[in-house]
Parts: C-alpha cells; structure tokens; sequence
C-alpha cells in the first residue's frame, strides 16, 4: 500500500474512532437530557411487567424543577406525591381543604397519561393537629369520614390507586396505638377501606408499610388482608416501602415478602424504594419517621461520602439494584407498581433523615440530573426470567 492510502485509511481510522466516541457521548447525554426521542426509559423496558414510579415534590409538581419533570415524564409512567395528599396538607383546619398543590399533581399525571397514586389518606404521622385532641369516639368516625369521603370523590376517575391506611403496624404484628386506633376501634382500617370504596368503586385500595421483611409485622399485615376480605372489604393489594440499604434485607428476605403477600391473593407494589449507601445508627428500625438521631449530627463516620461516592460503593449500588430487579423480574405476575422514593439523590428525605445534614446517594439519578451506573444496569435487565 503506497503512502498516500495510508494516510487516507489513517485518517479514516482516526475520525471513525472520533464519531463513534462522540456518538456514544451523545446516546448517553441524551438520555441525561431526557430526549424523548429515547427509546429505551424505566417505564418502557417494564411497561409488560409491572408500572415504574417515582415519588414527586412540590417543586416538580408546580413546575419550579422542569428537569426533574422532565425525567419523570420521560423515565416513569406512575407518580406519587411525597407530601400533597397528606392530611396536614389537605386538611389542616376542621372542613379547610386546600387542594391547590394536589390539584396540579394531579393534572401533570393525567397530561402524561400516568398511573396516579394518592399517598396517604389515613396515617397517624404528618397528621392535623386538631386531628390530636379529638377524645370522642363518634367526633373522630364523623372527622375521618369527611376527610376520605372529600379527597377520594374529588379525584373519582383520575386518581388510580390510593394508599388507604399507612403504617398501621407495629414490629411484632399488633396494631399500633394511634389516634385512629384510640378513638374508632381495632376495626378502623376495615372501615376507612369501606368508605374509600364508596368514594370511588374503581380506585385500587392499597394498605402501605415500613419493614415487610420482618416476619411478626408481615403476619399481621397478612391477617389483616385475610379479615378484609372475608369481611367482603375491598382491598387491592399490600404496599411495601422498600426504604433498604447495600445489604439489608436480604433477596431471601424480598423474595418471602412477594410470596407471602401473593399467597392471600393480592399483588405487591413496591412504592417506596430507595437503597442507603450510608451508615446508621444501630438502634434505627425501618422508616419510623419520629426516630430522632440529633446525636450524631456532624459526625463524618455517619457522612463518610459528602464530597461523591467512591467507584467502589457506585459499584455497589448497581450490583444491589441489579439483584433487586431480578427478583421483581421473576415475580413480575406477583407486582403491580415499584415506585422510588423521589427522583434524584439531592432531592431524597434520606439526606435528613435519620440523621440531618448528611449527603446520601439511594436513586438512580445523581445531583446534577445525570443517570448513575445503577441507572443503566436496570435498564440492561432481561424482562424475562
């Protein structure tokens, strides 16, 4: 070969190499960027299996992070509001409803023609504070009835599932001594189920809780399903938060939880998942919002990663996700809906809780939008088992 096609073939090698690097930094910028034009997203590659969620804040929900809207739109085909539905928002006042910030939440999910999830209508946290000194049984029946005869029958026909009751249990499986509980009876949750349906005979009816991997807890949540039923209650099926770790609990442990459930006859949706990478503290169980660790604020042992997370516990996370969806993936006709508890790491609660002021990475996108390895590690999942 004479010099002059060498050095044409040289520079053909050469710019070839170049296109194909910068194609490749394109299809991943693009993704990044949330082109529509993507074909491969979250909801798409398990659209034949089971909806893909994402929890939403206020700020994506009134348009002020376009986006963090913008990867829900693209990525998910459900939303969850973090905080819109909740009582204390809804309801902060006797007969004061302020729908403003859930009425938007709403009309985004029916805009993108998603699965819409109402989160939560009866739970004893994030509560109105009238709601606390109610001491009169039939006051509490009258109040709590209003509450999810007003918010289930405005969204009648939008709103596709609601999560009915949240947190109900304790650990060892006994019903937890609430307000609700105090006031209106161990047969509260048959009841605000009954009247759920009544709202909207159509909407999917979910109980929702923390630590489904413990034995004693499951088997009360099981019992529960099992009266509801034979009691001819409608209920659509249990949630299971999923707020997990790199190690805990383990895919045995997951595994029993969809069994389980799928043995009283009704679906599993995973609707808060996210997964720590950080430490915690020793005594910390499961999502009880009212723990407090104040203690060990500032602490670096607790922050090990303020600056980024190292390749190695990257590589971690991916490898946990991975063998998480593999497991959703074989029990695909035992799941409805997995939804993650927020969109992007800068945005998640685990950055203040349990602990304030730390730096946590439990999603698949980072800070800056950017999808994470974990990311594409999903995506390269086979859906079929």
């Amino acid at each position: 070969m004479n010099n002059k096609f060498k050095n044409i073939t040289y520079v053909t090698v050469f710019y070839t190499v170049i296109c194909l690097i910068g194609c490749s930094n394109i299809a991943s910028t693009s993704i990044a960027s949330n082109d529509t034009s993507v074909s491969d997203t979250l909801y798409s590659h398990f659209k034949e299996l089971f909806h893909v969620g994402a929890a939403i804040n206020e700020e994506t929900i009134l348009g002020y992070d376009s986006q963090s809207e913008k990867i829900v739109t693209t990525e998910f085909n459900s939303i969850t509001p973090e905080n819109s539905l909740k009582w204390m928002f809804i309801q902060p006042k006797p007969n004061e409803f302020n729908f403003s910030v859930a009425d938007k939440y709403v009309q985004l999910g029916l805009d993108n023609n998603m699965h819409i999830v109402g989160h939560a209508l009866v739970w004893h946290s994030q509560l109105a504070d009238f709601m606390q000194d109610i001491q009169n049984s039939a006051e509490m029946n009258a109040h709590v009835q209003n509450h999810v005869n007003t918010v289930v029958s405005r969204y009648k026909g939008k709103i596709n599932a609601w999560d009915v009751v949240n947190e109900a249990f304790n650990e060892d499986g006994s019903l937890r001594e609430s307000v609700f509980y105090n006031q209106m009876g161990e047969d509260y949750i048959d009841q605000v189920f009954r009247w759920a349906a009544n709202a909207d005979p159509d909407a999917d009816l979910i109980y929702n809780d923390y630590n489904v991997y413990k034995p004693l807890k499951r088997a009360g949540i099981l019992r529960l399903v099992e009266k509801l039923k034979s009691n001819g209650t409608k209920i659509s099926g249990v949630g299971v938060q999923a707020h997990w770790d790199l190690n805990s609990p383990s895919l045995k442990e997951i595994e029993q939880i969809i069994l389980d459930i799928a043995s009283v006859g009704v679906p599993v949706s995973f609707t808060e998942l996210d997964i720590s990478v950080l430490p915690s503290p020793w005594e910390m169980v499961g999502a009880e919002v009212s723990q407090n660790f104040s203690i060990f604020e500032g602490d670096p042992k607790m922050n090990p990663y303020p600056n980024g997370l190292p390749d190695v516990i990257q590589n971690q996370l991916a490898k946990r996700y991975e063998d998480i969806f593999k497991l959703f993936v074989k029990h695909k006709d035992k799941i409805s809906r997995v939804t993650f508890w927020g969109v992007m790491d800068k945005h998640s609660w685990l950055n203040d809780w349990p602990i304030k002021g730390r730096t946590n990475y439990p999603l698949l996108f980072d800070r800056n939008y950017q999808p994470k390895k974990a990311y594409q590690t999903v995506l390269d999942l086979s859906t079929t088992d």
